[in-house]
């Protein structure tokens, strides 16, 4: 019998990516063409199925091994549906993405929020594997989140599990508005965002930081200072790290997972992040919830979609 192979879409505002995987999650094949943004819906519909054929008629298999076709999209979807109901980077708006390309592509196909198959990428062939109960953060320009439980998204009522940076943890005397319109998230302190605008707050309040001299300020830069002994940047960066490690205090006594995971730009910073964080779930979390919990860094990379949007397809048939 010849061998099964998933084909997995990362769709994003930009580029397409699309990769082959194996029954074990192993990258065979990637490939990238644009988006094709500004052409309209029809456009990017017409690209993804285009590039999932493409791929296949590049590689050594045939089309009849591919077991299915996962997508990794941003936006607010109805998943069993395969409904796109309305994406901010993307000009979808109540598309019916799972039906377009069963029709074009004569395979099943599932969709999925593109933060939870990057979650799923991670758990099945990532930093989890093996896993089959972690938590993953995505730190980056928001605070993205994907929960997987017995090896599956939790994906809950509306689609709305795994929303990490949208936790209002942060006390009200301290919190500001999230661009979600709420007060307090999460992502207004743990994303690289939040990280940059407290910086940019310490130097309008002429703080003394070695900051003051970047003219423009990214996070890499506060991480960067922090390192060096700016205590302004310390500062920031622990106050990211602390309401990190104060959210996964609280998930762990909801889900216990084994394990968190955390990605995105921002946990470039590493074990000098990765400690602080560390220090605050051990020094907030119940003892028998946080028994052999690790908290660990990503290594998928950008590979992390793809994987996981072929994963949904495996996952699906177990």
């Amino acid at each position: 019998m010849s061998q099964k192979i998933y084909v997995g879409v990362d769709v994003g505002g930009t580029a397409i990516k699309v990769g082959i995987c194996d029954a074990e999650g192993a990258l065979l094949h990637t490939y990238e063409g644009p988006t094709e943004t500004s052409k309209g819906a029809d456009a990017i519909l017409h690209n993804i199925a285009q590039y999932a054929r493409d791929i296949v008629d590049q590689s050594p298999f045939e089309w009849e091994q591919v077991e299915g076709v996962g997508v990794g999209i941003a936006g607010f979807l109805d998943i069993p549906k395969g409904f796109v109901k309305y994406s901010a980077n993307l000009p979808l708006k109540n598309v019916d993405l799972k039906g377009f390309l069963e029709e074009k592509l004569q395979v099943k196909v599932l969709i999925n929020n593109d933060a939870n198959v990057a979650a799923l990428g991670e758990a099945w062939a990532g930093a989890g594997k093996g896993i089959g109960n972690c938590v993953c953060y995505t730190l980056g320009t928001g605070v993205g989140g994907g929960i997987i439980i017995n090896g599956k998204i939790v994906e809950g009522f509306s689609g709305m599990a795994g929303e990490l940076g949208h936790m209002a943890i942060v006390p009200d005397l301290e919190a500001i508005q999230c661009g979600c319109g709420k007060m307090g998230c999460l992502e207004t302190v743990s994303s690289a965002t939040g990280i940059i605008r407290m910086a940019k707050d310490a130097v309008a309040r002429g703080d003394r930081t070695s900051l003051s001299t970047v003219d423009n300020i990214m996070a890499k830069d506060v991480i960067d200072a922090a390192k060096e002994g700016d205590e302004v940047a310390a500062r920031i960066v622990a106050r990211a790290a602390y309401y990190l490690g104060r959210s996964m205090a609280q998930i762990a006594v909801v889900l216990n997972p084994e394990c968190f995971i955390i990605g995105g730009g921002v946990s470039k910073a590493g074990e000098y992040l990765f400690a602080q964080i560390r220090e605050v779930f051990e020094k907030y979390t119940q003892d028998e919830a946080k028994e052999n919990v690790k908290i660990i860094a990503a290594i998928l990379g950008n590979n992390a979609g793809v994987v996981g949007a072929a994963g949904l397809i495996l996952k699906d048939n177990k």
